[in-house]
C-alpha cells in the first residue's frame, strides 16, 4: 500500500517509464560507518552508566533512526533517547563521522552512472549537516545532484521522508526512479512512495531482512548494482 504522503507512483517497486534516477542511502551503501557510528553510540550509553562488552553489538544501530534505535534496541524512554542522540554527537561530529570508509568500487560505480546520463541523488536518514560533510570528506558530493536527510531537531527522520522530499524538490516521477539501500528501512520507505528498490548485501542488511522488507532486487555486489539498473533500463527485468 502507497503512503498517502507520497503520490507519485501508481504502484510500488514498478518501473513503468524509462529509469533515470537513482536515489543511493549513506551508511552502508556509499560509505562504511561501522567504527564511528558503534563508537559513538558505546560513547553515548556510557553516559548512562551502560557498559558495552563489544561494539559489534551495536552493528544494529547502524542504518535506522538513531532516536528509534535507542527506544526500540536499548528500551530507553522518549526523554532518555532524546539526550542519548545529544551524547551521541557530542562525539559523532568530532571524530565519529570520519571513522568511516567508501566501500571499494562505489566511485567507480558513481562515476560510470553520471557517465551513462543517470542523475544521482543521497537520501539518508543521518542528519543532512553529517551528510554533507561526510561526502564532501570523501569526495564524493560532485557525483550527485541533490542530497537529502533528517533534520537535527529530529523531523524527516524516517526514510519515507527522505525519498518524498527528494522526490518532490526536483520534480522526479516515482516510475523513473530507483532507490538502492541495505537496510529495510531504506526498502520500506521506497515501497511507501512507490518506488522501486535494489538491497544490498554489502552493508549491514541480510538477504532475509531485505527480501521480507519487499526489495524488488537483490545486488550481492557492487559490481551487480550496475548490472540490475542497467537491465532495468533496457526493460529486461520488467517482462
Amino acid at each position: 500500500m502507497i503512503d498517502s504522503n507520497c503520490t507519485r507512483g501508481e504502484h510500488p517497486g514498478e518501473m513503468k517509464d524509462s529509469l533515470k534516477h537513482i536515489l543511493f542511502d549513506l551508511d552502508g551503501t556509499l560509505t562504511d560507518p561501522k567504527e564511528g557510528i558503534t563508537k559513538s553510540v558505546e560513547y553515548a550509553l556510557n553516559q548512562f552508566s551502560i557498559e558495552v562488552e563489544h561494539p559489534d553489538l551495536l552493528i544494529p544501530y547502524i542504518g535506522p533512526p538513531l532516536y528509534d534505535s535507542f527506544i526500540e534496541i536499548q528500551g530507553f524512554t522518549a526523554e532518555a533517547a532524546a539526550q542519548a542522540v545529544e551524547f551521541y554527537r557530542e562525539r559523532y561530529r568530532t571524530l565519529g563521522m570520519f571513522e568511516n570508509h567508501v566501500i571499494p568500487g562505489i566511485p567507480e560505480l558513481l562515476e560510470s552512472l553520471r557517465a551513462k546520463g543517470f542523475e544521482l541523488y543521497v537520501a539518508t536518514s543521518k542528519p543532512i549537516v553529517f551528510a554533507e560533510e561526510i561526502l564532501r570528506h570523501y569526495e564524493l558530493d560532485g557525483f550527485f545532484k541533490y542530497a537529502a536527510g533528517s533534520n537535527l531537531d529530529g523531523t524527516r527522520s524516517k526514510k519515507r521522508e527522505v525519498i518524498q522530499h527528494v522526490l518532490e524538490e526536483n520534480n522526479l516521477l516515482a516510475s523513473q526512479s530507483l532507490m538502492i539501500g541495505d537496510r529495510e528501512h531504506d526498502i520500506i520507505g521506497a515501497k511507501a512512495c512507490g518506488v522501486a528498490s535494489v538491497g544490498v548485501l554489502f552493508g549491514y542488511g541480510s538477504g532475509e531482512e531485505l527480501s521480507a522488507a519487499g526489495a524488488d532486487y537483490i545486488a550481492p555486489a557492487v559490481s551487480s548494482v550496475e548490472d540490475i539498473i542497467l537491465r532495468l533500463q533496457r526493460n529486461e527485468l520488467n517482462e
